[in-house]
């Protein structure tokens, strides 16, 4: 594996008499070596959150549900990344809830399970987004989750059917369903290996499509999987904590740029800032220039007409609305 030595060390940002609300990173010299370089763009215009979704239709991305700290939220957001502009689209009509699964498929995004904080209910109910419907019908209520109720579930697409997986319900979780849109039908398929887990990634690469990271009963789980759609097989690849690096975390996001895949953001007992990048093609990881906006978990990646987003989340009790763009290939450059 090509593999990086890396330090980093934290600083603490105190406000006042206030308590600690955000961590920001602060990195050793060592750091310079690494490329990619983030960008602040206009941040999400609404409320700050975390556990939220996101999807990505055409030209668009789409931000919505999460947590404020107080209440369970509906409200959906599109990112047009030419303009650097966001616009409100239909609010979501099911309960507000966070730590719910969203996926596009085609002219079509599906957005469902998740958690109702006030009542603590787990949910299975899953709807459909068309953006080009009239303001007041763009959601439409379709087949239950074929599983149990639950939250912090990872989803992925081959382009053809959605898959959803994993997550918690009072149990951590590792069964699969597939989903098809034609028939409006969901399918259990081969549970993935390894450890339950709730709050992994999921992402796909050329036709691949993995599953990693997430916590088990408060461990880090560091067992890395890939799912082969030609005969619904699960492949462990190299485990995520090889050579003294740490890259297994929980309430992380992921996204792919071309060729190359992205873990960053999220927590191993601390918040993490380091970033990956995971080569398919050879089952390598290599570092990248760490998340440069206050460190964070439960946040959202989406990559919308080539380009790499991550926005919202939290650390403690602080929620974010910053939307900072990835540059893998860059010089890092703080001042932007």
């Amino acid at each position: 594996m090509q593999l990086r030595n890396y330090t980093m060390t934290w600083c603490w940002l105190v406000l006042g008499l206030l308590s600690m609300t955000a961590l920001t990173g602060c990195f050793s010299d060592d750091d310079e070596d690494l490329v990619g370089n983030w960008v602040r763009r206009s941040d999400f215009e609404g409320i700050p959150r975390s556990n939220a979704v996101s999807f990505v239709i055409g030209d668009y991305a789409y931000v919505g549900l999460g947590f404020d700290g107080e209440d369970d939220l509906r409200d959906f957001w599109r990112y047009d990344p030419l303009q650097d502009f966001w616009t409100p689209v239909d609010s979501f009509p099911g309960p507000p809830r966070r730590a719910a699964v969203a996926f596009g498929l085609g002219d079509r995004a599906y957005v469902g399970t998740g958690f109702d904080s006030d009542n603590e209910e787990e949910f299975a109910d899953f709807w459909s987004f068309n953006p080009t419907a009239p303001s007041g019908s763009q959601w439409t209520q379709v087949s239950d989750f074929g599983g149990a109720e639950r939250y912090d579930a990872v989803a992925f697409t081959d382009g053809t059917y959605g898959y959803v997986g994993t997550g918690f319900n009072d149990n951590w979780l590792k069964d699969f369903y597939r989903y098809d849109p034609a028939s409006d039908t969901w399918e259990q398929i081969v549970s993935l290996g390894g450890s339950k887990r709730e709050a992994a990634v999921a992402f796909s690469n050329n036709g691949l499509h993995f599953v990693g990271t997430g916590r088990n009963n408060g461990v880090y789980e560091f067992d890395f999987w890939q799912y082969d759609t030609s005969d619904g097989t699960w492949t462990r690849l190299t485990d995520l904590n090889e050579d003294d690096f740490e890259i297994a975390r929980h309430a992380a996001v992921a996204f792919t740029i071309g060729d190359k895949s992205y873990l960053a953001t999220g927590s191993n007992g601390s918040i993490v800032s380091s970033v990956w990048e995971y080569n398919a093609g050879t089952d390598e990881w290599e570092e990248k220039t760490g998340f440069e906006g206050a460190l964070r978990q439960d946040a959202v990646g989406f990559v919308v007409q080539g380009r790499a987003f991550v926005t919202t989340g939290r650390n403690g009790s602080s929620r974010f609305d910053d939307l900072r763009e990835f540059l893998p290939n860059d010089a890092a450059d703080d001042d932007d």
